[in-house]
């Protein structure tokens, strides 16, 4: 089974092809449907050989198309001292996308 390492919103993920993975929002604007490329790739195996980048792999990209636009589910964020009177609370929502793996090169 083909999978790679890739790096992207800060974090890395294990990918294979017809996988669907949840990832930080990308800069610029992007659709649902649109194609999106992944060139920072740490690891690719294919079964049989297994290239290591230093640190990313050249000429290596992992395409996937993005399934879904949206935003986590609300996370309360409370900030609190006791015998001051202080007190706040805020409410957070994370933007994420959806993006299903189509290939890997």
């Amino acid at each position: 089974m083909e999978f790679a390492v890739i790096h992207t919103g800060g974090k890395q993920y294990t990918v294979s092809k017809g996988d669907t993975i949840t990832i930080e929002k990308l800069s610029g604007t992007h659709k649902e449907g649109e194609k999106v490329v992944f060139d920072k790739v740490l690891l690719v195996d294919d079964g049989k050989n297994t290239t290591i980048g230093t640190p990313y792999i050249s000429k290596a990209s992992v395409k996937g198309t993005i399934a879904a636009i949206g935003r986590a589910a609300k996370i309360t964020v409370v900030h609190y001292k006791q015998k001051s009177r202080y007190y706040k609370k805020n409410g957070h929502r994370q933007p994420f996308f959806k993006v299903k793996i189509d290939s890997l090169k």
